[in-house]
């Protein structure tokens, strides 16, 4: 991962002179959750449709640097001697067979809050595991005393050390228990459910988040031995199984990226005149869909796709105004798509309130908006309040754009391309964490776009 490449964007002005298709890849936040359950199996797994971005690269090295084999399967087509199989393959394979340490290493998870997800599967087969604080994107506190919580409440001890490195401890192995979640966590739901698979006895977990993608993660734990009841609603009980390992019976795939479709229909509704979305998962996407089809965007809902068609002919100003918006759980407004719609919302004739209702801290991007002429407040650390429309305008050419985070990075790309000018945006590293090859898609469509080599 190079920190110092960058985006040089020519923006289209206003005018919606994009069309093509895009195809969506699997998604992220499926593909990491089934890595870290490789853990708890007895031999190589295999997964497919598992995007080729900079987070499940950083997942593959704390793999293996506690001893698993991570290897990308060769692709469709690739021949022996040509480009190198990672570069384009979608199929990893995992074998957990040589772990040899249960130190997550500091340097390589600080840059990835998603690396926390190993902490269960790996204290459920080994006893024992130890992990950095997590790192990853600064959109606010992500508190992990939720699920270290739970492990207490199975029977582990866990210990802080140095104020930044945990240390849990189950050498007896952990034992089932009902835990009651504060407050709805991602991670919290996924990690004590697979901790959960291996322990003794039953475990009740309750308030539990609802993801599609933890539901495709945990469909796959099923077919392959593990005894799990009650996935996409508030309450799923696990069936312990007292230590045995999985076995790989069936390969896992991931479900399509509804963050990434989502996206590209945001994108689309502001760029596109005819845009085509191709291999979603459109049911995943109801209430972020409502959001643009309230405002007057025309999108035709398939089984598998989304079509932006006729859009050119519709002057942002048009839109209709939206009632105020709020971030929720799944199903709800996905606060992965905020700053996206945040965005949108410049070029809408409203004002509009954006309610951040699960971090605190993912108002960073607003700043680089208002430089480029967004009306944009920031009415407290989670309400802001847009105007709109405003012109987008070229920036200085001593001042760049940057990419907060992943999905705030995404929306200077969007911002970019909306506005007048050419604008440079750095940090795009953080946006190969979530979005592969995005430069070549927005190419396909018609952007111009070029990535900057450091």
């Amino acid at each position: 991962m190079d920190h110092k490449e960058a985006f040089i964007i020519e923006g289209l002005a206003g005018e919606k002179s994009l069309r093509g298709t895009v195809s969506i890849n699997g998604a992220k936040n499926a593909a990491l959750k089934a890595m870290a359950a490789a853990v708890l199996f007895d031999g190589k797994v295999t997964l497919e449709n598992i995007p080729n971005t900079e987070d499940i690269h950083t997942l593959a090295e704390i793999l293996r640097d506690l001893g698993a084999e991570v290897s990308w399967a060769k692709p469709d087509g690739a021949q022996q001697g040509g480009p190198a199989e990672a570069e384009r393959s979608h199929v990893l394979e995992i074998d957990a067979s040589g772990i040899h340490s249960t130190d997550i290493d500091p340097d390589l998870a600080g840059g990835m809050r998603g690396s926390v997800m190993l902490t269960g599967p790996m204290l459920a087969r080994f006893g024992r595991v130890s992990f950095p604080s997590p790192g990853g994107c600064v959109i606010g506190v992500r508190p992990i005393d939720l699920f270290l919580a739970g492990y207490k409440k199975m029977g582990a001890t866990v210990k802080e050390e140095k104020g930044c490195l945990y240390v849990i401890d189950a050498a007896k192995g952990l034992t089932g228990a009902e835990n009651f979640f504060d407050k709805v966590t991602v991670g919290g739901t996924e990690t004590l459910m697979m901790a959960a698979i291996l322990a003794k006895g039953k475990t009740i977990l309750k308030n539990c988040a609802m993801e599609p993608e933890i539901v495709n993660e945990a469909e796959w734990l099923i077919s392959c031995g593990a005894k799990i009841t009650g996935v996409g609603t508030p309450t799923i009980t696990i069936e312990g199984n007292g230590g045995k390992l999985l076995s790989p019976k069936v390969p896992f795939k991931a479900i399509p990226d509804r963050i990434e479709a989502g996206s590209y229909l945001i994108l689309g509704a502001l760029c596109a005149d005819e845009l085509t979305i191709e291999n979603c998962r459109p049911d995943h996407m109801e209430a972020d869909i409502n959001i643009l089809t309230s405002a007057g965007v025309p999108v035709e809902i398939g089984k598998d796709y989304l079509k932006i068609k006729g859009n050119g002919k519709l002057p942002n100003k048009s839109f209709r105004p939206l009632a105020d918006l709020r971030t929720h759980e799944y199903p709800g407004f996905s606060t992965d798509l905020q700053p996206q719609v945040a965005v949108f919302l410049t070029q809408t004739n409203c004002e509009s309130r954006v309610f951040e209702t699960i971090y605190e801290g993912r108002f960073k991007y607003v700043e680089d908006l208002q430089k480029i002429g967004a009306d944009i407040t920031i009415m407290n650390s989670r309400e802001i309040l847009v105007k709109g429309p405003t012109a987008l305008k070229h920036l200085p050419d001593d001042e760049e754009l940057s990419a907060r985070d992943i999905r705030a990075g995404f929306a200077m790309v969007m911002a970019a391309l909306t506005a007048t000018g050419k604008f440079k945006i750095n940090t795009i590293h953080l946006i190969d964490r979530g979005y592969e090859r995005l430069e070549e898609k927005l190419k396909a469509l018609g952007a111009k776009i070029e990535r900057l080599p450091a």
